[in-house]
């Protein structure tokens, strides 16, 4: 997979994008400085100025009434923050819809996965004219009489790129009831807004089909090591180098004091695991899940991440054999795991591969599998609307890959971009009418716990209530407002968002038996007010940084004997700061922990990001022996990798021998002896500890030679020369 290539084009079609919807938003009258009125030209169509030519524009009807859809989000959004910043907030979201659609249907082209197996955006033959335009027939879309008129115009007026663009959206509403989640309906400012071009080689198709390999998306391309070298990670990636120029820009608002807000989270936390670490991660949680109550030799072998468990003694041991009694009874369609930041869903993805072996030794076909995964294994939670979008597609590729007939069962996965109850009031009267008394509690518990819900993402603690039966009193109550214009606009507007957020509180408030992520690092100091109210409200010990609020979190989601797996920064292990942390996690069940150190990553560079992924159980089990792979002294991602495969560096521990050293610090690589001496008399009992030879202020006394001026170095009070012994001492 060529990284550069896809980095490069993702940076330069973020800004791309955003180049030509502002222009074609201009075009409406609607700038950055805000926003005119139309001049009316007809009952049909208005005009407007164009902002660069200053040449009349003319839009029709129906155009006119997606302006107004525009215009409309935009005034909404302005009404909470200022106009320029809703402005840019919806340029910037309607470019990233058309981005993910793009490199989707690019995906799903070259995988032959499209239903009438016709390319959109490019030739099987390599022309430049994609299949579709050539073809439009043959695509299985349904035109109305008119449309076919307006293709046959289009195409004798040799107008390629309109001829695209209606065929392009066209195609899009024909995906929705395969991809409803990712291809919503399109008739709307989006639609509007959609200013692409397929005969411009400096347009975003012709980069998208010419810069990046088709192999890099071909899910069936295999490697020299056996693994897919396409697959559904390059979508994974391009989102993360999408996010590169927000992320920098929130960096750099952070140096001056801005704090993060809700809007830069996303881009200034999201981080790509490298797939090796994924592995490690699914295969130490799912895979020792498994195997803890099933004896598979051959799925163990297949998982050449996964570590051994530490020799334990006998009275650990017992207690062990008397958990995997209850993972014996466990059944592939029971195991039900989390990613509560899934971003792109690289994990997950991962995990679906761990699950389908699972099911396939238990006696699974595939396409049954896929189906049951997807309805009862995987579940995933993010703040980020765009990488939802992203995660639900690639999680469905991959079902789709196991069973070919998957996208049209009308099957929808457990994943969930967290939304906001913002604006939305409850209405006494019009709940007291429509629902019974423990709904109507639901529904304003669900209101009142979503405010903000962004700021939070899946930290959000949420009760256990039947929401499943909410969510069906809520369908049935739609009928009773139909007579009723006051109640239908009532219901209306909180049914755009009171479905998903009974969907989330479900999720959040569920027991998992795996959970596995990469979670956001945020240093408390970069958190806005409500974040940091919230940390240090309900996560009082782990509060430092949003990773090890994570951490806690990440418990709270495992049931009595699950396991979770995640990486995070190696901070919380060491520094003073994160003591309290130290304490509560000691009291988790560290099955085993790989200290990856720095340049496990390999877009970052230099010393900064020290890293460490581990595995953990829910309860602690007195005197057990955890087991470490120490990379930290490795200076490539790749040499890490085998390092850890070949379980190269590792220290067997039990991590209550830390308690004898102040502070607990995790010293897993300190040999039996040095910890014996903190049990024994220290210096402190034994002398009074003095401070030695010091100047007592070292910026005021302590200077180097090149720090002082000729004649000073050279000379001493009352200008006497410097001996030679006294020039040694200045060097």
């Amino acid at each position: 997979m060529d990284k550069t290539a896809i980095k490069n084009f993702s940076i330069w079609a973020r800004n791309k994008l955003i180049a030509d919807i502002t222009y074609k938003a201009g075009l409406l009258g609607i700038t950055e400085e805000g926003i005119k009125d139309a001049l009316p030209q007809s009952t049909q169509d208005a005009e407007f100025y164009d902002i660069g030519t200053k040449e009349p524009y003319a839009i029709q009807k129906e155009e006119m009434k997606q302006r107004r859809e525009l215009v409309s989000i935009i005034r909404k959004k302005a009404s909470q923050s200022e106009y320029k910043s809703a402005y840019r907030n919806v340029i910037e979201e309607v470019a990233y819809t058309w981005f993910n659609r793009l490199i989707a249907i690019r995906f799903m082209e070259v995988n032959d996965y499209m239903p009438a197996h016709i390319r959109v955006l490019s030739s099987e033959r390599g022309k430049l004219e994609p299949d579709l335009v050539t073809m439009p027939f043959d695509a299985e879309i349904e035109f109305t009489e008119q449309e076919t008129e307006h293709i046959l115009q289009l195409k004798n007026d040799n107008q390629v790129d309109a001829l695209f663009r209606f065929l392009f959206i066209k195609q899009c509403n024909a995906l929705n009831p395969y991809l409803p989640k990712l291809f919503e309906k399109t008739s709307d400012y989006t639609e509007l807004l959609l200013n692409v071009s397929v005969t411009d080689q400096d347009g975003i198709v012709y980069h998208l089909i010419h810069d990046i390999a088709e192999s890099d998306f071909n899910i069936s391309n295999i490697g020299a090591d056996g693994k897919p070298t396409g697959q559904v990670e390059i979508i994974g990636w391009m989102y993360q180098y999408y996010n590169t120029e927000p992320k920098d820009e929130a960096f750099a608002l952070l140096k001056e004091n801005v704090k993060i807000t809700k809007e830069r989270i996303p881009a200034a936390t999201q981080l790509f695991t490298p797939d090796w670490i994924v592995r490690y991660m699914v295969e130490n949680s799912i895979g020792r899940l498994w195997l803890e109550g099933h004896e598979e030799e051959e799925l163990e072998k297949q998982w050449i991440y996964y570590l051994d468990e530490a020799e334990q003694e006998a009275e650990v041991e017992a207690q062990l054999k008397g958990i995997r009694e209850e993972y014996k009874n466990i059944k592939p369609e029971e195991i039900k795991v989390i990613d509560p930041c899934m971003g792109s869903g690289h994990i997950l993805v991962y995990a679906f591969d761990v699950l389908m072996q699972i099911y396939e030794s238990y006696g699974y076909g595939q396409r049954d599998a896929a189906k049951s995964i997807v309805e009862n294994n995987i579940y995933g939670l993010d703040i980020d609307d765009r990488a939802f979008q992203l995660a639900y597609f690639a999680i469905m590729m991959k079902a789709r890959s196991y069973n070919r007939r998957f996208l049209a069962l009308g099957i929808e996965p457990n994943l969930c971009a967290i939304q906001e109850s913002n604006g939305i009031q409850y209405d006494k009267d019009m709940g007291d009418f429509l629902l019974r008394e423990e709904h109507r509690e639901a529904l304003q518990y669900l209101l009142h716990t979503f405010v903000d819900a962004k700021e939070y993402g899946s930290i959000l603690t949420v009760e256990k209530r039947d929401y499943d039966g909410f969510l069906q009193a809520w369908e049935l109550a739609a009928e009773a407002t139909l007579e009723n214009i006051i109640m239908i606009g009532w219901y209306n507007e909180c049914n755009q968002v009171v479905p998903t957020l009974a969907t989330q509180a479900k999720i959040l408030s569920q027991k998992y038996d795996i959970v596995v992520t990469n979670p956001p690092y945020m240093a408390s100091s970069g958190m806005g007010k409500k974040l940091s109210s919230y940390a240090q409200n309900k996560y009082e010990d782990f509060k430092n940084d949003m990773y090890t609020v994570f951490i806690s979190r990440c418990n709270q989601f495992l049931c009595a004997h699950g396991f979770c797996s995640m990486i995070t920064q190696h901070s919380w292990m060491f520094l003073v700061s994160f003591e309290k942390t130290r304490n509560q996690f000691l009291s988790y069940n560290l099955i085993n922990m790989v200290h990856l150190g720095s340049h496990a990553f390999e877009e970052i560079s230099g010393e900064v990001v020290q890293t460490v992924a581990y595995c953990f159980g829910k309860n602690s089990i007195r005197n057990y022996v955890s087991k470490f792979c120490r990379l930290v002294d490795i200076q490539t991602s790749e040499l890490k990798e085998k390092a850890l495969i070949s379980q190269e560096n590792i220290f067997c521990k039990c991590i209550e021998q830390f308690r004898v050293i102040r502070g607990f610090p995790i010293l897993y690589w300190a040999n039996d002896n040095l910890l014996k001496l903190f049990l024994e008399k220290k210096l402190v009992d034994l002398f009074d500890i003095k401070s030695g030879l010091s100047t007592g202020d070292n910026e005021k006394f302590v200077r180097n030679w090149y720090e002082i001026s000729k004649p000073e170095l050279f000379t001493v009070q009352q200008h006497q020369p410097l001996s030679p012994g006294q020039l040694l001492y200045f060097n």
